[in-house]
């Protein structure tokens, strides 16, 4: 498997949801388990199916969450001197130069993505465009919509 580029923040979040899962979740549902067995038979104890459901659901995101950071590639933009290109974890301000709207937004990884608050995927149309990009350069942007220009007006590593 290739690696997943993921933010520091990102993998943060990812080891608390899996420490989560571990410690808390799993513990619950085995308890869960025990209790329904106790009720006698398991063909017509719903209880215990639904236990057994969860605990599925619960140890197939351990093991998709192990996977990730396993194969992590973790990016510390902080780490890197700000020449003004845009590049993964980059917090870049822009400027839509047909509506004259200002935008900034962060390349992130994609289980990082949450476009309601301006995380965009490195793969996402908007972040291939702007990558390699400087500030003051203008990027069309292919989208489902049609093309859209943005003027780099500022871009952090933070």
């Amino acid at each position: 498997m290739t690696q997943i580029p993921m933010t520091l923040r990102g993998a943060e979040k990812l080891r608390e949801e899996l420490q989560h899962l571990k410690s808390v979740l799993r513990p619950q549902i085995i308890a869960a388990i025990a209790e329904a067995r106790e009720h006698g038979d398991l063909k017509e104890n719903a209880e215990y199916h639904a236990a057994r459901e969860q605990q599925g659901f619960c140890e197939g995101r351990i093991q998709e969450i192990e996977s990730k950071l396993s194969h992590a590639q973790i990016i510390d933009v902080t780490k890197i001197a700000n020449k003004g290109i845009v590049i993964f974890g980059a917090t870049v301000t822009v400027l839509n130069t047909h509506s004259e709207e200002k935008k900034i937004y962060q390349i992130v990884g994609d289980d990082e993505a949450n476009f309601k608050k301006d995380l965009i995927s490195v793969n996402s149309p908007i972040a291939r465009g702007l990558i390699a990009k400087k500030i003051s350069d203008v990027a069309v942007i292919h989208t489902p919509g049609g093309e859209v220009e943005y003027e780099i007006l500022d871009v952090k590593y933070c």
